[in-house]
């Protein structure tokens, strides 16, 4: 096979020094004709030498310019684009350099953006490919909302991994993520060398019980005023334009009050707004999945993810990482531990859902040396 040319490199055509060489030649032994047989020996002497010194010269400049096409070694260019997974267009984005690290968001209706900048380092190591899910992020939206589901999302990673030619992967998900890629164990278990769920449920009647607790520790006011919005139907309220998402005082109620607490710890970021996920989120990949009845119950099609009895079927190597804080509470994690023979758990002190925002040393060293082995 040839060598792949790097986009932008001037490529030397050798052809051109040929036709030189040729030409050169046929005009040296023309004039040798008219000469002695001695004055003949020269002549061609001399064409040898100057076609070996244009055949060198050729070989210099080509070698040249195929050196400067070697890309730097701190060099980590973005390549993105689409792949058609059934009927929907699902953004792609790989930077870095080793073995396919496939990395899938939470939500549902988000977009990848928010591992950026903190997984970045990871990128020394591992070729990074992130995904945005149908619907969600630069991904294209589905007519029909109940295209959005467990088992679709699940065909897109494939498609994903067979258009880019992976080969085995390591499939991180995170919090919704984690949901999709235990889904993607079950069925594509030997396209995996590595699987990592990060802040994620196995059940949710499980995590249903856990958002249970989680208001039931906020201000019983706040609660309370929860409790009536939800009771009054939380969409189409207010302006026309804000009938397809939560109110704002519904929003700071249950994204600040009730779930910031279980979201940071350690290093709460400066810029959260809990109203900003009404404008960024995805509202009708959320609706069907999530539900509509709001932050403290999952009733969506989501309800139908109850994997704990299946998880011993997974043998691939398993992380599971999870803060001590986190809003997918920890004993989900430890029971996942359980089930998956040979996994390693790995609880993250003083964090919340955002391991990697609240301990970005520890969840970093947790992911690189477990998928370096």
């Amino acid at each position: 096979m040839y060598p792949a040319i790097v986009p932008g490199t001037k490529i030397v055509k050798i052809v051109v020094f040929k036709r030189a060489e040729k030409f050169f030649t046929k005009t040296l032994l023309a004039r040798a004709q008219h000469e002695s047989t001695a004055s003949t020996f020269a002549l061609q002497s001399r064409v040898s030498i100057c076609a070996m010194r244009t055949q060198v010269f050729a070989c210099i400049l080509l070698m040249a310019a195929f050196c400067s096409a070697q890309p730097a070694s701190n060099l980590y260019p973005i390549q993105e684009g689409f792949v058609d997974s059934r009927g929907a267009l699902i953004y792609y984005e790989v930077v870095g350099h080793g073995q396919p690290l496939v990395i899938v968001h939470g939500g549902p209706g988000a977009s990848h953006d928010y591992f950026l900048p903190y997984l970045l380092p990871l990128v020394r190591t591992n070729k990074l490919v992130f995904i945005d899910e149908r619907g969600g992020g630069k991904s294209s939206k589905c007519v029909d909302p109940k295209d959005y589901t467990v088992a679709n999302m699940v065909e897109d990673i494939e498609a994903v991994r067979q258009a880019l030619g992976l080969g085995r992967i390591s499939l991180l998900g995170h919090s919704f993520g984690g949901v999709l890629v235990q889904a993607y164990a079950f069925k594509y278990q030997t396209n995996l060398s590595h699987l990592i769920l990060g802040s994620t449920f196995s059940s949710t009647r499980e995590i249903n019980e856990a958002l249970a607790r989680m208001k039931a520790e906020m201000d019983p006011k706040d609660r309370d005023r929860i409790n009536a919005l939800e009771a009054a139907g939380l969409f189409g309220k207010g302006e026309i334009w804000e009938h397809g998402r939560y109110s704002e005082e519904y929003a700071k109620l249950a994204w600040g009050k009730g779930y910031f607490p279980f979201i940071y710890v350690n290093q709460p970021d400066p810029d959260y707004d809990p109203v900003a996920g009404n404008t960024t989120n995805a509202w009708d990949v959320y609706r069907e999945m999530w539900g509509s009845d709001g932050e403290f119950v999952i009733d969506g099609n989501l309800k139908e993810v109850e994997y704990v009895d299946r998880l011993s079927g997974i043998k691939v190597p398993t992380l599971i990482i999870v803060g001590d804080h986190d809003e997918s509470d920890p004993r989900m994690s430890k029971e996942m531990h359980e089930k998956i023979t040979g996994s390693q758990l790995v609880i993250l002190p003083r964090s919340g859902h955002m391991t990697f925002i609240d301990q970005p040393e520890m969840f970093l060293r947790a992911i690189g040396d477990f998928v370096a082995h």
